[in-house]
């Protein structure tokens, strides 16, 4: 006599013991649909609790949305995106993805769809990607399954505990403050180019500064307030604005381009200089700078200074208090820890402190009168 391999049990509407396993199960009809999940215990009394929790879910989403298909809810995501266009438009390419290889987006109703399938359509399509790729298709997917909670259509995500995978720590190269100077006198010293001035300004704004190609590219003379001594950044990809000082070693920059200009004009008339900067590289002999790398020598010789994290991370933008920056410079250049480990002698704290403070000032007087000096001679 064959043996059932399903135990329903007894005085507990909807709930069955799968024999072979033990585990438990639910089957439940909800609003004439029918609904199953594995409890994923095999001890009754728990299993009891799961179900009554089950049941709770269903009753907080509106059966009438219970046939909503996958590709509904990607379409209805789809129309509340907001941000840069970019970032939009990747998105985006991700649902279209999600339509075009999913199988039964169209008709199968989203309260099917369980973790394991989006684990493995990931896997498929993103699983040989780089981690950024990968996470980020994760992240549409969670998304638009979370605004199907909110909207009652299914009662848990099946993606919410979903890991995404770690990036790799990219190698970055980063120019120092002696290179960044040469490079700036070769773009500018290029004569028989027409933007030679334009992009030259604009690179060694970047890297004085220490703000992205941009917020460079959008500042206004009406930003630049050169009595306070401030300029009013507006970041693009936030939709956010914040205000940085101008450091004594910009002054003399950006002095020369308010100069003549109307109260709306842009400061640059260019907005990038990849090209430049990737030229004077070549001819230099340096590995190939981008504008980003000048903002990370600003940061990087903003922190070997000293200048405490949370201000930087001010000056950036940021409203973290510096946790972004402690863990992007979590390290030091060998120069710089070499020169923190001399200070650690047996004579008074007081003696070194002042010495210190000497040679800083020191060394700030002669960068200021070398800037001063390489102006005077463009």
């Amino acid at each position: 006599m064959k043996q059932n391999i399903w135990t329903k049990i007894k005085r507990e509407h909807g709930l069955y013991r799968y024999n072979p396993s033990g585990q438990y199960f639910a089957r439940v009809r909800f609003h004439g649909k029918l609904y199953r999940r594995k409890l994923d215990t095999a001890d009754l009394d728990l299993a009891k609790r799961k179900l009554r929790a089950f049941k709770d879910g269903l009753e907080r989403t509106d059966a009438t949305k219970g046939n909503t298909s996958f590709e509904k809810v990607l379409d209805d995501y789809s129309a509340t995106l907001t941000g840069v266009e970019t970032t939009k438009a990747d998105k985006r390419v991700i649902i279209d993805k999600l339509k075009a290889t999913w199988f039964g987006i169209d008709t199968l109703p989203l309260r099917t769809v369980k973790p394991s399938q989006v684990t493995a359509w990931l896997a498929k399509h993103y699983g040989d990607l780089s981690a950024s790729y990968y996470n980020s298709a994760l992240t549409v997917i969670r998304d638009a399954l979370d605004m199907a909670v909110q909207d009652h259509v299914i009662m848990e995500n099946p993606a919410a505990d979903l890991t995404y995978r770690k990036r790799k720590k990219p190698i970055r190269t980063t120019p120092t403050f002696e290179q960044f100077e040469q490079i700036v006198d070769d773009i500018r010293s290029q004569r028989f180019n027409a933007d030679a001035e334009q992009s030259s300004n604009f690179v060694e704004f970047l890297g004085l500064a220490g703000l992205g190609q941009a917020e460079a590219a959008s500042i206004k003379r009406s930003d630049v307030d050169l009595d306070a001594g401030r300029i009013i950044i507006y970041r693009h990809k936030t939709d956010q604005g914040f205000a940085i000082p101008i450091y004594p070693q910009a002054r003399l920059l950006i002095e020369k381009l308010c100069k003549g200009k109307a109260h709306n004009a842009r400061l640059f008339t260019i907005a990038e200089a990849r090209k430049a900067l990737s030229n004077a590289c070549v001819r230099l002999g340096f590995p190939s700078f981008t504008h980003r790398a000048l903002r990370r020598m600003f940061i990087t010789r903003a922190i070997e200074r000293g200048v405490d994290v949370k201000v930087i991370a001010e000056w950036q933008g940021h409203r973290d208090g510096g946790r972004l920056i402690l863990q992007t410079y979590s390290h030091v250049r060998p120069e710089h820890s070499n020169r923190m480990a001399a200070l650690m002698t047996t004579g008074a704290a007081g003696e070194r402190d002042s010495d210190g403070d000497a040679n800083r000032a020191v060394v700030s007087r002669a960068s200021e009168a070398k800037q001063e000096a390489r102006w005077r001679a463009s």
